[in-house]
């Protein structure tokens, strides 16, 4: 298995985006898929991934996501997964790219997406809706999703996140078989783009009193990114024999 997985981290009115991209070929312990350790390689970059179908050519940040597939051997896998976190844009890339990768949503994001529903629609401290949330989120890991929007249904009127929910679970259902993914083999969350978001591309450009020009941002994202996908020196040849 081969799988790529996007993610955005927003900070101010700039957006870093970033791809992972790892294999996952092993299991733990109890049979469950698992990222194949050191696999793991991040591309990272403040890049518009706006793409129309009258474009001649990709978004600058598609170009950077068909460098690092071509660079690992996407192409080549035998199964190709496609993880994301719901965005529109990111599913636009995915068939632009990829045609023909197995598509979803990680899992973790769903959970949060139905949970922030069931806290817009019951409150935070209410216990109805604590065993709600709960019960939404193993509908989610069970795939019942017409369940989840049933539910929805009652509250779509008068309250906004339950229609965006429900907007979300419809336009995404497909991507959400996850008992068809686990019976496939496939890992149905990771937590390697959120660690991405975090060490990559948090810790290095959002420690106190930083200020960065955009120039600067790409420079540091690119060495950082290269130093966690192990190829820092690589990096460092290419640029000196230039």
């Amino acid at each position: 298995n081969f799988v790529k997985h996007f993610f955005y981290f927003i900070r101010k009115t700039r957006e870093v985006k970033l791809v992972t991209l790892w294999t996952a070929d092993g299991h733990d312990a109890e049979g469950i898929p698992v990222r194949d350790v050191g696999s793991v390689s991040y591309n990272a970059a403040i890049e518009s991934a706006a793409m129309s179908d009258t474009d001649e050519q990709v978004s600058n940040f598609a170009l950077l996501v068909q460098r690092e597939a071509e660079r690992r051997g996407f192409d080549s896998a035998q199964r190709k997964v496609i993880i994301g976190d719901g965005a529109r844009w990111i599913w636009n890339m995915a068939d632009e790219l990829f045609p023909g990768a197995i598509q979803f949503v990680d899992l973790y994001h769903a959970k949060g997406t139905v949970s922030e529903a069931a806290r817009a629609v019951f409150g935070i401290n209410n216990e109805f809706g604590q065993c709600k949330t709960k019960q939404w989120r193993d509908d989610l890991e069970a795939g019942n999703i017409d369940r989840i929007i049933g539910d929805l249904e009652v509250f779509q009127k008068r309250e906004p996140a339950a229609e965006t929910c429900i907007k979300y679970l419809q336009t995404n259902r497909q991507r959400m078989s996850y008992p068809e993914f686990r019976n496939q083999g496939l890992c149905t969350s990771s937590g390697v783009a959120e660690a991405g978001c975090k060490w990559a591309i948090g810790a290095r450009l959002k420690r106190a009193g930083m200020h960065w020009t955009l120039t600067g941002a790409n420079a540091i994202i690119a060495l950082w990114s290269n130093r966690l996908s192990a190829r820092f020196d690589d990096y460092w040849i290419r640029r000196v024999t230039a």
